[in-house]
């Protein structure tokens, strides 16, 4: 397998298992995590990023992307299309591995909890406040911070293994400052994948995966990336 492929497949899947089992301990029913809040879930995605990052670039993958809509971002911003489209299924197969990962992590939690939009949640993002215009606008505004932000902090100058720890702080502040609307997927892997899973898994009385709003976290981070890199180069950064 291409290096890089491993590493997108390798770094996603990490950060699907950490950040949607910090989900999970939140949110099920009987985890020690119970009820632990907004606070420890954009803290969990935050350090789910950096081990995914650090994977990624350990598994061969040195852009570390680990989300189909910075490879956009890269692509764009290069000129260079040829990792679109494997970049992104591989992210999206590592995040349905990591998912299946989590489910099994927590196996007798799914029973337990009564509550099909809290299972859900586990897997994959959803509105506070049903708006597919208004939804798609916080999701890509989201995503245009997260690359805009981590081009502009220029990485290659920082210390060796600085990088993720600064890229994790950007979706550590994206979350608790903009991710109330959508749940901040600002990943389209990181939503599809754990969806996909969800649809296909035996979760006790999961009722529906929501595929009406799938849409959502996948429009709203490539439209973010596409602006944000058009605002680079008209920055020339």
């Amino acid at each position: 397998m291409d290096p890089q492929l491993l590493g997108e497949f390798m770094g996603t899947m990490i950060l699907v298992l950490i950040g949607n089992s910090v989900v999970s301990n939140v949110v099920l029913k009987d985890s020690k995590g119970n009820n632990s809040g907004w606070i420890v879930i954009c803290t969990g995605f935050m350090l789910a990023v950096l081990m995914g990052v650090f994977t990624a670039i350990a598994c061969g993958s040195k852009g570390a992307h680990i989300n189909p809509a910075v490879t956009l971002a890269v692509a764009i911003r290069t000129g260079d299309f040829s990792n679109l489209i494997p970049f992104t299924i591989a992210q999206t197969l590592g995040a349905m591995v990591g998912q299946l990962l989590v489910y099994l992590n927590f196996l007798p939690h799914w029973g337990a909890t009564s509550d099909a939009g809290g299972k859900l949640a586990c897997f994959c993002t959803g509105a506070s406040i049903r708006s597919f215009a208004a939804n798609v606008i916080a999701e890509a505004l989201g995503t245009f911070v997260l690359v805009f932000v981590i081009v502009a902090m220029n990485l290659g100058s920082v210390a060796p293994g600085l990088a993720p720890f600064l890229v994790g702080c950007v979706v550590w502040g994206i979350g608790l400052g903009m991710g109330g609307p959508t749940g901040f997927a600002i990943n389209p892997a990181r939503d599809l994948g754990p969806r996909i899973m969800h649809a296909i898994l035996p979760i006790p009385g999961k009722g529906s995966s929501d595929w009406g709003y799938a849409a959502v976290p996948i429009i709203g981070p490539f439209i973010g990336a596409v602006v944000a890199a058009g605002v680079l180069k008209v920055c020339g950064v």
